[in-house]
């Protein structure tokens, strides 16, 4: 028993010291967090009186006032001493240390409670200074979560009535986007309160580790030396790549931090992607593929000496950042080299094997992070022009830069205002002599930019989280396509829509489809269901959702056939109804004869497998006669008919339909 004793003293000595240094914080953390709360609430008070809240706002800002200076006086209250030094924590009474943290607590309570009346000032928030208030309470939360971040209980007892009046007032104003908000400000109640609570554990421990190493300075002087070695170790560590020895992502970073002026000499960043990296962890094993990304680091070393900055930047990446007046060489110069180093052939694989591709940023007149960006743009057009390429960022990617960008600020907008439009192109059976479905394509005018490009379109939603949107927007004018083919007694037509490998991923697209359908009552069959071959490259993701669709009657279609990943078995598993042979095969196919080989052998795999074959990017007669000999039955293209908006497709699918009634009663066939 005696010998717990002793033990039991130093931990309870302990953790008085730690509640005194929580209170050392909370009293600094208030100095500095109040006057910025009273300049807030004299802002709120400006904007209530604006908005016709004078008397509101007058009695709600003394009210915080009075507040604030309680919380002053409490933070420069003495506390009881216990020794002759009270300003050492050491001989603060703890009990005294307790109560003033209790104290602050409620204070805190008290003035969120304050605060949670400014519900009053803008209706409930439904007045149009709603934004303006919302915007000051979660600032002032996350500053409270900030502020206290030695203290838990403090900043809860603050946010908890500013969160839960915000969220109840959004509830009771009812509304779909009103109750989607208050969700929201619930988990960021949730979120900002384990932060509080993940804080103060840091910093206990902190405390904790602090008075200890005080305690321990004399006995533990060469342990801590060692520790500091470990650390400066730990640091490299955390700096540079383990298996290359290169600066890793977050040491770039940092050496960038430290660069002098760097804004104001010219740079050039360049971001390296290797070809055919893949290739080797898969066929020689991922042993083999980290010996290559030595050997690349090595060479990149050796070819740009030590002037530049290089980085493994992650995977199969590297950068390297350099002053563009110490090279001799231009950027493109200097990429031809590296590309020229790196294709050297590897012990043990052949030839040609590892290539690289290079996107180039030279400016003086932005940061490393939208230099990143810019050489991550000119990195993904080096690669889409094929192997061991380089790219300089020029203007044509800047305006494709800024149009992605505004498209991401502009889509939510769009998509809740209507603005996009989904258009109809023809597919057409029978040689092309009769209409059998209705491609949909999405279009949107941006103000700025024109047409927006459908792959960049469906890119930034997917990026900026409104790919769920965007489909449910297609497929709610789809539907609304197939309802009016019904009424015009053309339900044997189908409708078609584009579906992203993405989008097959990430959402349950059987599930909106399944339960769109049956809500309108429309016939599965009328569905159609184009996905690219990219989708292939991982079947287990997709293969229960495509089941689950035909299982319903929807039909399942390989869009731009013949430039990407499929297999036979691939065709089987995903429950293909039908292929549509890429353009780029179509287009001219009169005047090529290995076009016309390709179609023909995708006609015959169509033919033995019971898949039907469709040939897009049909644009001239003579291409069409071509198509005919070959035994391909159906078309899409220019030469039939563009895309075009829905009420113009459905006078085309009308007058379509006529002719080819007229044409079965000439031939004596029912119609």
């Amino acid at each position: 028993m005696s010998t717990n004793q002793p033990l039991t003293a130093a931990t309870l000595s302990l953790q008085n010291l730690i509640l005194a240094d929580q209170l050392a914080a909370v009293r600094r953390s208030m100095s500095r967090s109040i006057p910025v709360s009273v300049v807030l609430g004299l802002i709120s008070l400006f904007v209530a009186i604006h908005y016709g809240h004078a008397f509101a706002g007058t009695l709600w800002f003394a009210a915080s006032c009075i507040v604030n200076v309680a919380r002053i006086i409490l933070c420069r209250f003495p506390v009881r001493a216990t020794g002759d030094q009270p300003d050492e924590p050491g001989n603060l009474d703890p009990l005294s240390v307790a109560r003033h943290l209790r104290l602050h607590s409620v204070m805190a309570a008290i003035s969120g409670a304050v605060w949670m009346f400014v519900a009053v000032l803008c209706d409930g928030y439904t007045a149009p200074q709603t934004v303006f208030y919302l915007t000051v309470l979660c600032g002032m939360t996350a500053g409270a979560i900030t502020a206290g971040f030695a203290y838990a209980r403090m900043p809860i007892c603050y946010i908890v009535p500013v969160l839960l009046s915000v969220a109840a007032c959004l509830v009771y104003a009812g509304g779909f986007d009103r109750i989607c908000l208050a969700a929201i400000t619930m988990i960021y109640l949730v979120a900002l309160t384990r932060g509080a609570l993940e804080s103060e554990g840091l910093f206990r421990q902190s405390s904790r580790l602090k008075h200890e190493a005080n305690a321990m300075a004399r006995s533990l002087e060469a342990a801590r030396d060692h520790a500091n070695e470990a650390a400066t170790e730990m640091g490299h560590r955390a700096a540079h790549d383990a298996l290359t020895g290169l600066l890793n992502r977050n040491g770039f970073m940092q050496e960038v931090a430290s660069l002098p002026s760097l804004n104001k000499p010219e740079f050039t960043l360049m971001l390296l992607d290797l070809d055919g990296f893949k290739s080797i962890n898969d066929a020689f094993g991922h042993k083999s593929g980290d010996r290559v990304l030595v050997e690349v680091g090595r060479r990149l070393r050796e070819s740009l000496g030590s002037a530049p900055l290089v980085a493994r930047w992650g995977g199969d990446e590297f950068a390297l950042l350099y002053e563009s007046a110490l090279s001799a060489d231009g950027p493109a110069t200097v990429a031809t080299k590296l590309i020229a180093a790196i294709s050297i052939p590897f012990a043990s694989f052949d030839a040609g094997r590892i290539g690289v591709s290079i996107g180039i940023c030279v400016s003086r007149e932005c940061d490393v992070d939208e230099m990143l960006v810019r050489a991550d743009a000119a990195l993904y057009k080096a690669k889409s022009e094929g192997r061991n390429r380089h790219y300089l960022f020029d203007d044509d990617l800047r305006k494709h830069l800024e149009m992605r960008r505004d498209i991401e600020r502009d889509l939510a907008k769009a998509l809740a205002n209507d603005q996009l439009e989904v258009w109809f192109q023809p597919i057409l059976g029978d040689g092309g002599r009769r209409l059998t479905d209705l491609e949909a394509l999405i279009r949107w005018r941006h103000p700025r930019h024109g047409w927006i490009p459908p792959t960049d379109l469906v890119a930034v939603a997917s990026l900026s989280g409104l790919a769920e949107l965007l489909f449910r927007y297609i497929l709610r004018d789809v539907c609304t396509m197939m309802q009016m083919l019904r009424a015009m007694n053309l339900g044997y037509l189908r409708v078609a829509m584009n579906m992203s490998p993405r989008e097959m991923s990430q959402l349950p697209v059987d599930d909106l489809i399944i339960s769109r359908l049956r809500k309108l009552g429309l016939p599965a069959s009328m569905l159609e269901i184009e996905i690219t071959e990219d989708t292939a490259k991982d079947i287990r993701a997709v293969q229960s959702k495509l089941v689950a669709l035909t299982r319903e009657g929807v039909r399942i279609a390989i869009d731009d056939f013949g430039v990407g990943y499929s297999s036979m078995s691939s065709l089987r598993q995903l429950r293909v109804s039908r292929i549509k042979i890429d353009r780029s095969f179509v287009h001219g196919i009169a005047e090529s004869a290995d076009d016309r080989k390709v179609v023909q052998s995708m006609l015959n795999l169509g033919k033995s497998l019971d898949i039907e074959v469709v040939a897009e990017g049909v644009e001239t007669e003579t291409d069409l006669r071509v198509l005919r000999r070959l035994g391909c039955a159906t078309m899409q293209g220019y030469h039939f008919a563009k895309p075009m908006p829905q009420h113009e497709a459905l006078e085309w699918a009308t007058r379509s339909s006529s002719v080819i009634h007229m044409q079965s009663k000439t031939k004596g066939v029912p119609g």
